[in-house]
């Protein structure tokens, strides 16, 4: 008897709630207990022990001192590693962008709570062009890149712009990048000039969309 195609299905079911156990802790800001988590799962609690044991075994997962199901610092851990890669993968979008536009193109994610400059690429025919550090990081209130993020979280699709909100004088014209599992971000550009929004919105808008390409967005 052929029992290959059987455990396969099984592991690949294990894997599938345990990935889907990660997001459930993941969205919830309070933690999940035991109980919520089989219930959200629509699995049994004994079920749900055995995802959290082998779960926290690699960090992933952690109990709180009241029981709650929080994630562990292993997520973090694996989310600095993936980091060079989606900047990597970012890099060409954002260089075509910054020649397009004359303006600093970047990549921002968030962490933390906080929008991060993960990737950063200056124009190279501009006499003078904003210096943006990689690894800046700002609140997701302030500032196109995170308005933007926040904007995508409620669905709008197409580009904002601020006006020296993180930097005085500094223009700013962001799109979220969408469509990609487990990623919250945005493309945009900063300028030292005004930016006309209709034309420059579309070009940030494009990189966007060409950033969630390369990272396997739908």
């Amino acid at each position: 008897m052929d029992t290959t195609a059987g455990s396969g299905g099984e592991i690949a079911q294990t894997l599938d709630r345990g990935l889907r156990l990660l997001h459930l802790v993941a969205d919830a800001p309070g933690g999940l207990t035991v109980t919520e988590a089989a219930q959200r799962l629509g699995i049994g609690r004994a079920a749900v022990y055995r995802l959290v044991g082998a779960l926290a075994g690699h960090g992933m997962l952690r109990r709180d001192p009241e029981g709650r199901l929080r994630l562990g610092a292993g997520v973090l851990q694996l989310a600095r590693r993936a980091q060079p890669l989606l900047a990597e993968g970012a890099l060409p979008a954002l260089r075509r962008l910054a020649e397009q536009v004359g303006a600093t193109a970047h990549l921002t994610v968030v962490e933390g709570g906080e929008g991060v400059a993960l990737a950063v690429v200056e124009p190279s025919w501009t006499a003078f062009h904003v210096a943006y550090r990689t690894g800046a990081r700002h609140p997701l209130e302030r500032g196109a890149a995170g308005r933007a993020i926040l904007a995508g979280r409620s669905g709008a699709v197409g580009p904002v712009s601020t006006v020296g909100e993180l930097q005085p004088g500094a223009y700013g014209v962001a799109a979220p990048v969408l469509g990609v599992p487990g990623l919250e971000a945005s493309v945009g550009v900063v300028a030292l000039a005004p930016l006309e929004v209709a034309t420059v919105g579309t070009q940030v808008s494009a990189a966007a969309e060409a950033v969630a390409a390369a990272l396997g967005g739908s």
